[in-house]
């Protein structure tokens, strides 16, 4: 309960802020929306903007492993923020660095997603389908990358699984094995949840014989 609480004000005090920044970008005025920001990490995360920027999606998700659980509803927090930030430093014509803030948030999300967290606080489903198709023109870093393969499976959406596992196992990020292991997990589904999951139960021995031949 206490937790519960302690999250529910977090989240009202960024929502103020939010607001209070979404209202300084409807103004333009860039610069003190991103200020904004900067005072919410310090406040919420002790954290700045310049560290955060430096620190891989790796390193940040490693900052918030507190005896060897991740705290995966302040990440999701922290990628709603850096969500925010990459879209001021796009309006401001810095294209670059907004990108690489928006792949950062998507790369938090996957993994509080993965570690847990309440799905319902930002949205976080909705957002992460949001920054995918932003995205989705870029090519992702890896390690974000292997998130995504993790993601899309947890969610059942087989087919986008399988396009990512491709592409890491041709890229050889992944060992054969772990490919093989990927077909024999979605073996023992019903063949109708392979189907829903845009995966035919055929299509699945397919991919397994052909992942044996690397």
């Amino acid at each position: 309960m206490l937790r519960k609480d302690y999250l529910v004000r977090m989240i009202e005090e960024m929502l103020d802020v939010i607001g209070q920044v979404f209202g300084l970008k409807q103004q333009n005025k860039l610069i003190e929306a991103l200020w904004k920001l900067d005072d919410l990490y310090k406040a919420q995360f002790r954290l700045n903007s310049k560290m955060i920027g430096s620190l891989s999606a790796r390193d940040l998700v490693e900052i918030f492993r507190t005896g060897g659980k991740v705290e995966a509803d302040k990440l999701q927090s922290l990628a709603r923020l850096l969500q925010e930030e990459g879209d001021i430093y796009i309006a401001q014509g810095r294209q670059d660095e907004g990108l690489f803030r928006l792949m950062k948030s998507l790369h938090l999300y996957l993994a509080a997603d993965l570690h847990g967290a309440d799905r319902s606080l930002w949205d976080m489903e909705k957002e992460t389908a949001k920054l995918l198709s932003r995205l989705k023109d870029y090519r992702l870093p890896v390690d974000t990358e292997i998130l995504l393969l993790d993601y899309e499976e947890a969610h059942g959406r087989f087919d986008q699984a399988e396009n990512i596992l491709y592409y890491l196992l041709q890229a050889s990020v992944i060992p054969k094995q772990q490919a093989i292991a990927f077909y024999e997990r979605l073996l023992q589904y019903e063949p109708e949840r392979l189907s829903d999951g845009g995966l035919p139960l055929d299509e699945v021995r397919e991919g397994l014989m052909e992942v044996e031949k690397f």
